[in-house]
């Protein structure tokens, strides 16, 4: 029985940016369904969003602030905050602070982040964990367009005859958009499907065409269809295009595909006008990312393909808000609104507009090289909002023991049970996703707004309130003096008009006169909307208006050798998001693929039989994972997802074996490329427990914990003598009851249960 009205609201998962309806019925429970009236989904939801309702429990909320681990009151934890910045700004200068931030965030919280770095702390040290996925489209945007535009729409999956996915398993992790182009095929059965991964995955299924390119020479492939079909020959981008990939022969060799397949591709592109490219991360997530991003663009804007219905290059966005980050400026290379550093007046022009006594004038750090600050001692307080980069940052050991000798880390995280919320000083509780209330932006530039339909937990916060009150406490209450999000929301769009006059086609000045009522019911609204002027959804039609850039082939800086003989490359699955902390309550969501595993071509396999355990090891790190011998993994690479945490299976943290290497423009990490050699992990024994608590992780040398609908269940495993190891286990856990033991140590067969009042505990 529902107890408050619907609310409908924005999926805090993937950027495609579903609608969701919540009918509230409890103080921590929620019916969820698709909105029907989204433009996004039209009432689809995937596997994870259609979950939500079971993740809201207060189960491991930060629910009051603390300091060193001690409750405090909001009032003495701002005051700590806002003193312990003050003091290491006065002694070392604005350069040894930082925020790091999250596409998790809505756009006002961004916002008031972004604002309240650059302008008032005085450094452009606020990096966000989109740098690790989406920074590598942002500066191919901005290369070859001028701005970070995102130029097609969703409506183009309804209408393109030829969808290309390039870097992406959209079925896994855009599975809302991977229904819709389904159901599009369905109506339209001509419509041509091209898949290009070095893994067969679920997004091949329904594919005509799978092209299982050598990984990293996504370039080279697509410079070779570049300079076949151009029209202008004679451009700089062709030629270098020409030179990397002069045949038919010679690339398919170096990609690593038959002949025959990608003579097909480049007959059906050449056949075919209204040709879609989406790519994600496998395109992003390299240290030739950027080039990857404009090898693609060069393609579509060389043979007119863009800005058309039905074509054009696609970013799908990582976050539910990335693009909402990127619209604030809140990476560390990018201003407010789409004005830029270099541009003469643009700096000067948000110094006066936020009041900024201290406004940066320089771009900062980016994540990598944050990080790296902080391990070094440059950065001497940093401030992590609503991301876990002790798991999700590459080399994570290394990012663990810089935060760990940090002088202070101050962490708003709605999670008390996180990695990176172990190492602050400072924590401050924030709210979580059915509590906020703001807007987010999609992959196809839709603004949607996220309403708060549950109240909030414990002491929780805004992520906004809570900066502008720091703000306040170092002397800044007057430029963070706002009472709502709306209120936040009219600021930004104001800042994105000014001095604009049709420069910027970001531009969304038309919303900044929105009521406190009007934003209350906005309903979705695609960007631009100018103050004056048209609208567009498509942008650079033909091509018109945009920019070829040369993209020469060049290998991944770190290539496998004798020692590390084959390439890692590490995503998402169909079921999980990010580091679980939301995902991970979901036992229908763990039933799916409830381990960390490694994905391992059979001819890799070297004596690591399927289901067995096997070791991963790389120069930064290792793993243990359970193996799965798969024939559609490309020979010579092999695939890890990157959820699991220290709360979930410690062993199986893969971040902290992936390379830090980075695109020299867009600073994004390598995340899809580590030579890496596996050998076979034989523990003593193996075995489970299952409890109604959650007993840790660290109960064993492996151990993964996996919820299910009546207790926690714990895949373990050790080296130590099995028959000691399980009266340890079994001494371990407190009991008032009385144990059943089982055992049979000549066969190695231990059993036991906990038995409480004729009821089974354990």
């Amino acid at each position: 029985m529902f107890i408050e009205p619907s609310i409908r609201t924005t999926c805090p998962y993937c950027g495609v940016g579903c609608g969701v309806v919540a009918a509230p019925t409890g103080p921590v429970t929620s019916a969820i369904a698709g909105d029907k009236a989204h433009p996004a989904n039209f009432g689809r939801l995937c596997s994870k969003g259609s979950a939500l309702g079971e993740t809201l429990s207060l189960d491991g909320r930060l629910l009051h602030p603390e300091i060193n681990g001690a409750r405090v009151s909001w009032n003495a934890a701002l005051d700590e905050v806002a003193q312990r910045f003050a003091a290491t700004i006065a002694e070392h200068g604005p350069d040894s602070v930082a925020l790091y931030v999250s596409g998790q965030l809505l756009t006002e919280d961004y916002y008031a982040a972004n604002k309240f770095t650059k302008g008032f702390l005085g450094t452009a040290n606020i990096d966000s964990n989109s740098r690790l996925c989406m920074s590598s489209a942002v500066a191919g945007h901005k290369r070859a367009f001028g701005e970070d535009i995102v130029p097609a729409v969703y409506e183009d999956l309804e209408l393109a005859d030829l969808v290309i996915l390039v870097g992406s398993n959209t079925a896994w992790c855009h599975p809302v958009l991977y229904q819709r182009l389904l159901a599009a095929r369905e109506a339209r059965p001509g419509t041509k499907l091209v898949v290009i991964d070095p893994r067969r995955t679920a997004s091949c299924e329904g594919a005509d065409l799978h092209l299982p390119l050598r990984p990293g020479t996504d370039v080279a492939l697509f410079n070779f269809l570049l300079g076949q079909l151009a029209k202008d020959q004679s451009s700089e981008a062709v030629q270098a295009a020409r030179a990397s990939s002069p045949d038919l022969a010679t690339t398919a060799q170096l990609c690593g595909v038959a002949e025959t397949d990608l003579s097909q591709f480049l007959a059906w592109f050449a056949a075919t006008p209204r040709a879609l490219t989406l790519f994600s991360q496998g395109v992003n997530q390299s240290s030739a990312g950027t080039d990857k991003v404009n090898a693609i663009i060069n393609l579509h804007v060389a043979t007119g393909r863009i800005g058309l219905p039905g074509a054009g290059p696609f970013s799908l966005t990582g976050q539910p808000n990335a693009m909402g980050g990127r619209e604030v400026g809140a990476l560390s290379n990018l201003l407010a609104g789409h004005l830029e550093w270099d541009q003469p007046g643009h700096v000067d022009l948000i110094r006066a507009y936020w009041d900024a006594p201290n406004m940066a004038s320089a771009p900062g750090r980016k994540a990598v090289d944050l990080f790296r600050a902080i391990g070094n001692k440059t950065i001497k307080a940093v401030w992590i909002i609503a991301t876990n980069p002790a798991i999700s940052m590459p080399e994570a050991a290394s990012v663990r023991e810089a935060l760990r000798g940090c002088e202070t880390v101050v962490i708003s995280e709605a999670m008390r049970e996180q990695d990176s919320v172990d190492l602050a000083h400072i924590r401050l509780p924030a709210l979580a996703w059915g509590e906020k209330d703001g807007t987010v932006t999609n992959s196809e530039r839709v603004i949607s707004r996220q309403r708060g339909f549950l109240p909030p937990a414990g002491e929780a916060r805004a992520d906004w309130w809570i900066i502008a009150q720091v703000a306040a406490r170092m002397g800044w209450a007057r430029q963070f003096a706002w009472k709502s999000s709306a209120e936040i929301f009219r600021e930004h769009a104001t800042l994105t008009g000014l001095a604009n006059n049709g420069r910027r086609l970001f531009d969304i000045s038309g919303l900044a006169h929105k009521t406190d009522a009007d934003y209350a019911a906005m309903e979705p609204t695609r960007w631009p909307v100018p103050a004056s002027g048209e609208s567009t959804a498509r942008f650079f039609p033909a091509g018109i208006g945009a920019k070829l850039v040369p993209t020469p082939f060049r290998e991944p800086v770190r290539t496998p050798n004798a020692d590390f003989p084959l390439v890692l490359n590490t995503g998402r699955i169909r079921d999980q998001w990010h580091t679980m902390t939301r995902t991970g309550k979901a036992p229908r969501l763990s039933a799916h693929l409830p381990e960390p595993f490694l994905s391992i071509h059979p001819n890799d396999a070297a004596g690591v039989a399927e289901g067995s355990f096997v070791r991963l090891d790389a120069i930064t790190g290792h793993a243990i994972l359970r193996a799965r011998l798969d024939p559609g993994q490309r020979p010579g690479s092999v695939f890890a997802p990157m959820h699991w945490t220290r709360q979930f299976c410690p062993e199986g943290r893969i971040n902290q074996s992936v390379n830090a290497e980075v695109d020299p423009i867009s600073g994004q990490p390598e995340l899809k490329h580590t030579p890496v050699r596996i050998s076979p992990w034989a523990p003593e024994w193996h075995g489970f427990l299952l409890s109604r608590a959650r007993l840790g992780a660290d109960l064993v040398e492996w151990c993964a914990i996996i919820p299910t609908a009546v207790a926690w269940r714990h895949e373990i495993a050790g080296t130590e003598p099995a028959e000691t190891e399980f009266v340890r286990l079994r001494d371990l856990i407190p009991h008032p009851g009385a144990w059943i033991t089982l055992s049979d140590p000549a066969s190695g067969l231990h059993r036991a249960a906990l038995v409480q009042d004729g009821v089974l505990q354990r």
